[in-house]
C-alpha cells in the first residue's frame, strides 16, 4: 500500500459512524507517546463532523487518520487538534497529508483568525513549522476558557495549573496570517519589478 490509495478529505456527515475507533486511535496514540491528552467522547467527535470541523483520511472503507478544528475568542483563534494516524500506517507521510488538509480547512472556515496548535509531538511540531507556525508562550493562544477547560482530562492538568496556565508539557505554536502577509508584502515590488521584465522580453521576442 502507498501513499497514492489513501483519500485525505474534509469529513461530512457519513463519516459519524467512525467516532467511537477516532476516540479509540486519539487514546492508543497518547498512551503510545506516554504523554496526557483531554480525552474526548464520540459525541464530541461527531459534532466535529457535523460542523464541517474535521478532516478524515480513508483507505477505501477504512478510516486510518483523522484531525479536526475549534474556533475560540469569537473566532480569533482556531486551533487543530486530534492528529492522528493508524499505527498500521504510518510512515507514509500521511500525517502530512492530514496536518495540510486540516490547516486548509482552518484557512477556509476562519480566514483571519490565529491558528494555534499545542502538542508534546516533535513530528507535529515539524508540520507546524512547515507551515508557518511559530513557537510561542501559552500567553499569546487563546485565553478562552472553554478552550482550558478541554485540558481537564489530561493526566498533566495539574501541571498547567500550578504553573497559572503560563506552561505544561505541551509546546505552543501559532500561525497568524497577518503575520505572513505582511513577511510577503515586502517581496511584491520585487516580483513585480520581475514580471514586467519578463513580459518585454517575451514581447521583444515576438
Amino acid at each position: 500500500m502507498n501513499n497514492d490509495q489513501v483519500t485525505v478529505m474534509f469529513a461530512s456527515e457519513e463519516h459519524t459512524k467512525y467516532a467511537d475507533l477516532i476516540v479509540k486511535l486519539i487514546y492508543e496514540s497518547a498512551l503510545q507517546r506516554g504523554t496526557g491528552i483531554a480525552r474526548r467522547s464520540p459525541q464530541y467527535i461527531i459534532d466535529k463532523i457535523k460542523g464541517g470541523k474535521a478532516v478524515v483520511a480513508l483507505y477505501g472503507d477504512q478510516l486510518i487518520g483523522f484531525s479536526y478544528i475549534e474556533s475560540w475568542s469569537h473566532g480569533d483563534y482556531v486551533a487543530t487538534s486530534g492528529l492522528i494516524v493508524d499505527p498500521e500506517f504510518r510512515k507514509l507521510g500521511l500525517a502530512g497529508r492530514i496536518k495540510n488538509k486540516t490547516f486548509e480547512l482552518a484557512r477556509r472556515r476562519f480566514p483571519y483568525a490565529k491558528i494555534f496548535s499545542i502538542t508534546t509531538s516533535l513530528p507535529v511540531m515539524k508540520l507546524n513549522s512547515r507551515l508557518g507556525y511559530k513557537p510561542v508562550t501559552f500567553s499569546e493562544l487563546t485565553q478562552d476558557e472553554e478552550f482550558w477547560k478541554g485540558c481537564e482530562g489530561c493526566k498533566n492538568y495539574d501541571i498547567l495549573c500550578r504553573n497559572n496556565r503560563r506552561m505544561c508539557l505541551c509546546y505552543g505554536m501559532l500561525y497568524d496570517p497577518k503575520a505572513a502577509l505582511e513577511k510577503q508584502s515586502w517581496t511584491i515590488p520585487y516580483t513585480t519589478w520581475f514580471k514586467n521584465k519578463l513580459r518585454k522580453l517575451l514581447h521583444l521576442k515576438k
